[in-house]
Formats: C-alpha cells, sequence, structure tokens
C-alpha cells in the first residue's frame, strides 16, 4: 500500500463533519436505547418496510452501530456491512446465508478452530457435508467443488501457520461455477488486503481484534455487495440476533479511529521480531508471510500490501519446556486473542493441528511494546532454558 492511501484510510476513520444535531459533538453520541418511535403512523409503517435500513428496534439497525458498519464499508470497498455481537457470530451467519439443506462447503483446513466445527460437524445436522482442504492448493480446491458445493471458505492468511491463498484464482474459479466465496480478512485488515476488489462476494472479521484494538469488546462484521448483504440482514442477522449492541459499537470505533496508524506500527514491529527469532539457533522456522523465507512470500506481495504482527515459529524444544519458557517472558502474557496493545504468547503441539507432524508451534502476538524489550525479553528466557539444560529436544 503507497504511503498516500494509508493517508486517506486514515482520513475515513478518524474525520467526522461538524454535525449540528448533536451541538457539533466530536465523538457521536452512543444511541443506548432499544426502540426508535415516529410521529406519524405513515412515517412508521414507511420504517417498518425498510427495517433494514431504518432506525425502528435496535435488533435491526442502531444508529451509534450504522456509523461504524459505514466506516467498516467503506474500508473494505463494499457496498454494506453489517455488525454482529463476535467474529464468530459473523462467520457463521455469512456461512448460513449461503449455504442450504443439502450443500456442501470447501473449506481451507487451517481456519480458525470454531468456524471449523461449525462448518464440519455442527452443519451436519442440516445435511451439509464440508471438505477440508489444503489452502495452497488450487488444485486441490478444485478437486474438492461437487454439483452441490455452494460455498469456499477461506482465511488468508490463516492464524496458526500463516498460510496464503491464492484469493483472485480461487474467487475466478468459483464465478465460473456459481460458488459463493467467503474470506477472513482479520490478520491483514483492511490496511493491507482488499479481497472484495480480488473477487470475493463476502468478507468477515473478527473486531475483537486489531479493528477494536484495546482488548475490551468483542465484535465481528460481513462486508460485501448489497446483493447478497441485503438478504442477509433480513435473514441471518434479523432471525439469530446475534447483534452488536450500542455501546461495544462505540469502542469498537474508537480504535478504528487509530487502526491505519497501528497496523504501520504492528506491522513494523512483527517483522522486526520475526527476523531476530529467524537467527535463534532453538527455532527451526519463522511463519509470517511477509518474510522473505516464507514459501509464499511472492504470493503475499502480490495480493497484500502488508500485514500484521501475529505470526508463529516452530522449535524441535518440547511443548513442556516451551512453556516454562513462555512463563519466564516478562513482557508477552500468556492468552489467547491478539490484536490489541499486548504482547501475547501460547505454546502448543503441532500436531494438535496437523497430527501428522511432530514439534512445537509456538505463536507470538507483538503488541506496541519497545522492541527492544520485547527481544531482550525473548532471548533471556532462552538462555535460562539453555543455562540449566532445560531444552530436551523431541526425539
Amino acid at each position: 500500500m503507497s504511503q498516500n492511501t494509508l493517508v486517506q484510510q486514515q482520513t475515513i476513520v478518524a474525520h467526522d463533519e461538524h454535525d449540528e444535531r448533536h451541538q457539533g459533538a466530536v465523538t457521536k453520541p452512543i444511541y443506548q436505547n432499544s426502540l426508535f418511535t415516529f410521529n406519524s403512523y405513515t412515517t412508521f409503517l414507511a420504517s417498518m418496510k425498510e427495517e433494514i435500513n431504518a432506525s425502528v428496534y435496535s435488533r435491526g439497525t442502531n444508529p451509534t452501530v450504522s456509523e461504524l458498519e459505514m466506516r467498516l464499508a467503506k474500508l473494505e470497498g463494499g457496498d454494506r456491512a453489517r455488525c454482529f455481537a463476535s467474529g464468530m457470530a459473523a462467520i457463521s451467519s455469512a456461512v448460513l446465508s449461503a449455504v442450504n439443506t443439502g450443500g456442501h462447503i470447501v473449506c481451507v483446513d487451517e481456519a480458525y478452530g470454531p468456524a471449523v466445527q461449525f462448518m464440519g460437524t455442527y452443519l451436519q445436522k442440516f445435511d451439509i457435508e464440508t471438505t477440508f482442504v489444503n489452502g495452497t492448493s488450487l488444485k486441490e480446491i478444485e478437486g474438492a467443488i461437487r454439483d452441490n458445493t455452494k460455498l469456499i471458505y477461506l482465511e488468508s492468511p490463516s492464524s496458526m501457520f500463516f498460510s496464503l491463498q491464492d484469493i483472485s484464482a480461487i474467487a475466478a474459479l468459483a464465478k465460473s461455477r456459481g460458488i459463493t466465496t467467503i474470506v477472513d480478512n482479520t490478520w491483514a485488515t483492511p490496511c493491507y488486503q482488499s479481497p472484495l476488489a480480488l473477487g470475493i462476494d463476502l468478507v468477515v472479521h473478527s473486531l475483537t481484534k486489531y479493528v477494536s484494538g484495546h482488548s475490551d469488546s468483542i465484535g465481528g462484521v460481513i462486508v460485501g455487495r448489497a446483493e447478497l448483504m441485503n438478504p442477509l440482514i433480513k435473514n441471518e442477522y434479523l432471525l439469530l440476533g446475534g447483534i452488536m449492541t450500542p455501546a461495544t459499537a462505540n469502542l469498537i470505533m474508537r480504535g478504528l479511529r487509530t487502526l491505519p496508524l497501528r497496523m504501520e506500527k504492528f506491522q513494523s514491529q512483527g517483522l522486526t521480531v520475526a527476523g531476530w527469532l529467524e537467527k535463534h539457533p532453538l527455532v527451526k522456522k519463522v511463519n509470517h508471510p511477509l518474510l522473505p523465507s516464507h514459501p509464499q512470500h511472492e504470493l503475499a506481495a502480490t495480493q497484500m500490501r502488508g500485514g500484521g504482527s501475529l505470526f508463529s515459529f516452530e522449535t524441535e524444544v518440547t511443548v513442556e519446556t516451551m512453556r516454562k519458557w513462555a512463563e519466564r517472558l516478562n513482557y508477552f502474557r500468556i492468552g489467547v486473542s491478539w490484536g490489541g496493545y499486548e504482547s501475547l504468547v501460547v505454546v502448543n503441539p503441532i500436531s494438535d493441528y496437523k497430527p501428522e507432524r511432530e514439534g512445537t508451534l509456538v505463536r507470538l502476538f507483538i503488541g506496541l511494546e519497545d522492541t527492544n524489550e520485547l527481544i531482550a525479553d525473548l532471548q533471556s528466557s532462552f538462555e535460562a532454558i539453555i543455562e540449566q539444560s532445560m531444552y530436551p529436544m523431541i526425539d
């Protein structure tokens, strides 16, 4: 992404016109109400007919939430966006909008765990089957398509091994077969990847992560063309009720105001730490698509303009030892999720995700602390386990 485009994105999220309705308030007020009343039955009935566009009841449309949705649609280049109570609520609603009983889904095998469970297990009760494929192989994706395939679900890059899918090629393949495509764009954000411009039908995000950015709110969003979004809003959004509250929308809007600025910092910090880890003798491999060593680095340079600070590394040191290593860290807190200001670490066997493989996978989120401090922290913990001969290797 050019610097000029980043500046334009920052203007989209930061600038508001003077609004006399709210006495010129710099921050839009929170419409913390459940319903909206009308001064005439004519206006009321007209609004009821356009419930997805008019404020009637906050289970449908609320001005505070709508403001956030408008900004997110602009950033992603979509006609409409609709916010949900969580990233998983957005994912499940998007998937359900694209499939029906007896349908078939092709999903990348490294997708977000709950999304895999939803498609692979839960949807079976509706006679919807999912085939999981290696997303790096266009041939494998094409080979998995059936006559009843309704959806191809992508997550690029994936959030444990950071594998990419060729978004343009998959979108073109799907369109030629009349198949809907959905991609999870949480890692790159609209700042660094534009799936709709690459041909994807619907984009989903966990707003809990980078967009919110403060580890104090949970939310999700779907963005796409009006022809897909309007029926989705009338059905999956209104009927399932996984709505975002006005208070949550206000918190996430606060984070959105600085998203492009923070993403520049995250990208720089993540690459600095990932580059340092690549040189460490106990690190076998670093999984970060913006590193030249990543096997899909060329694809990353083609379809992304940058990226985030979440990545993983692989080691042959045992899980037990690496968990002790994680416990010694001062600046990295042990915990799931990511995208806030704080650095995080989780350690698991690679076999938890890829049963055929051995080794230890360490996922790091690089927050906004000073990178020199973070690297010193990592180095100190490595030295501690080496000095105490605490690093038995996996046989």
